[in-house]
């Protein structure tokens, strides 16, 4: 059964699937950061299994905020892991009063955003070796 675990802290859960995806796979060197200090955590479990995690924290407007670092473990993609971690994520945000969600997605990522509803906004830029573009969701 699905079900995520919110937290104020980074865990190690979390820990091991952003070094998994982002470090090991996609070759990220700066990935943990000063904002996982004061980040919400979520982590997606499969019954007692960590598949998938995001975090997000307030942005400059009021009611914005800025889900970031969303992965899933390989052995659960093709699953629909991370469309469930997003939605779980903007309904938290959602109850919690956000008005708008903003990230930075990978442009190979673009149209599954696109799918939940984000809009591209502005140029592509690079973030380390890889290519971005910011994104919006009003809510």
């Amino acid at each position: 059964m699905l079900h995520a675990e919110f937290l104020e802290h980074l865990i190690e859960d979390e820990e091991k699937i952003r070094q998994e995806v982002f470090v090991s796979e996609q070759g990220f060197e700066n990935e943990f950061d000063d904002i996982d200090n004061i980040a919400t955590h979520m982590t997606l479990y499969n019954d007692a299994d960590a598949v998938g995690c995001c975090r997000f924290f307030p942005g400059e407007e009021k009611g914005e905020y800025i889900i970031g670092r969303m992965a899933v473990r390989k052995a659960s993609r093709g699953q629909s892991m991370g469309r469930r971690i997003l939605e779980m994520a903007i309904q938290h945000l959602k109850d919690t009063g956000a008005s708008k969600i903003s990230l930075s997605a990978q442009v190979q990522a673009k149209g599954f955003y696109e799918a939940l509803g984000f809009q591209a906004k502005g140029n592509v830029y690079m973030d380390e070796h890889c290519p971005h573009i910011h994104m919006e969701k009003l809510l």
